[in-house]
């Protein structure tokens, strides 16, 4: 048998010993912590906690299709099981390469010996992961850590697969033409996947940026790697504050400005962003390729797949316009989605400075307001005055018209 079937089928082998494992130990309902808001969020698609977890939701909605209500918990569960044997059957596989090209620094070709190295470690390895005691706890229960674990694991697979076919490219074995940027494609459209999980699925990017280093940089040197982890930093935190805060942020003011200002109808800013944003990305996808510029290209390439990946969070925006029961901090726009991304009910809590165990309330006076706080209502005026402020248009206009009504007689 070939190494690549061997690889394949041990790999598929681990994910079933795993998911035997998990599946059996499964939680019969709910642990006593945001377990039970994720299940209910996820079966009626509600609106949970801040930042959300749209593609949790959305995936958990399809996994409760298959149960009774009374069971609904328990496949959510199993969904839970099955992201974390997926997650194994990936980290299998990555380890198995990482052995793999340790091994042929040293010779051209694997022997027996060699091949009963690499999979043996991959497959103690998988099985160590897979009966850690924090590790195996999220993959029993309803909780987001397990499907962004699978995140983490098929993105970390992604970034060796490109640094395998860059090797082989290096070595003559793959045609010319071949491009292996694919992959780096798939790891922003994953990434952009993840935000809509939980925000761990990003903080793989400074991995990411190491391998892409030791790729194209034989000597490394102390200083090349520290700026290549402070570069990996910037870049996480362009996701985390340009991308998904910013991104909305600079959408909610279109969205104020077109509707307050302009008397536009709701969402015609938010609308308007987007088509420009996707405007200027066609121009310079364009321009990149006319030019042949690569890097521009896979840049803006890589941007617009990130921002379809993170396009899950439109789920929380639409289901908040349908006032579920449970719809906390009612992100039925792109101003309160803001507030709701950047979770600032929580406040803050700094790291190196703050309070002490025996620290004393502030003043009330020096406590700061949160940012401004819009929501979609349909008003009734009279002249400057506001009569009164309603959800729905029609019974707006049923007031409206009681108003024209009074004043005529």
């Amino acid at each position: 048998m070939t190494y690549k079937k061997l690889n394949l089928y041990l790999g598929w082998l681990l994910f079933l010993i795993a998911t035997t494992v998990f599946f059996i130990t499964i939680e019969d309902t709910v642990s006593l912590w945001d377990c039970g808001e994720y299940i209910t969020a996820a079966y009626k698609l509600e609106v949970g906690h801040p930042p959300g977890a749209p593609l949790f939701m959305v995936v958990g909605r399809l996994f409760s299709f298959f149960a009774d209500p009374e069971t609904v918990a328990v496949w959510i569960n199993r969904m839970s099981a099955l992201s974390s044997s997926l997650t194994i059957l990936f980290m299998f596989w990555s380890i198995t390469m990482l052995v793999k090209k340790m091994i042929l620094k040293d010779r051209p070709t694997l022997s027996t010996g060699d091949k009963i190295a690499v999979f043996a470690s991959g497959f103690i390895g998988g099985l160590a992961y897979t009966f850690s005691e924090s590790f195996w706890f999220s993959a029993v229960e309803g909780e987001v850590y397990a499907m962004s674990s699978l995140f983490t694991a098929v993105i970390f697979w992604a970034i060796l697969k490109w640094d395998e076919e860059m090797m082989e490219i290096g070595n003559g074995l793959v045609p010319k033409g071949y491009s292996p940027d694919r992959w780096l494609l798939f790891i922003m459209f994953m990434l952009g996947l993840a935000i809509g999980v939980h925000l761990l699925g990003i903080l793989v990017v400074p991995g990411i940026a190491y391998i892409i280093y030791f790729r194209y940089k034989e000597k490394i040197s102390v200083k090349g790697f520290f700026l290549v982890g402070i570069l990996s930093i910037i870049v996480l935190g362009f996701i985390q504050v340009g991308v998904i805060q910013g991104s909305i942020s600079m959408a909610s003011k279109f969205e104020v400005g077109f509707v307050n200002s302009l008397g536009m109808p709701f969402f015609s800013g938010t609308i308007f962003f987007f088509a420009l944003l996707v405007l200027v990305c066609i121009v310079l996808i364009r321009y990149a390729r006319k030019k042949g510029k690569r890097i521009l290209y896979s840049s803006v390439m890589g941007l617009m797949l990130l921002l379809i990946g993170y396009g899950s969070f439109a789920v929380i925006v639409i289901r908040s316009n349908a006032n579920p029961p449970l719809d906390e901090n009612d992100p039925e726009n792109l101003v309160t989605l803001h507030s709701y991304l950047t979770r600032e009910q929580y406040g803050s809590a700094p790291i190196l400075f703050g309070n002490h165990w025996n620290s004393k309330e502030n003043d009330r006076g020096e406590w700061k307001d949160l940012s401004p706080f819009h929501v979609r209502r349909f008003v009734v005026k009279r002249g400057d005055n506001i009569l009164k402020a309603f959800l729905e248009e029609d019974r707006a206009l049923e007031f409206a018209k009681t108003v024209h009504r009074s004043r005529s007689h």
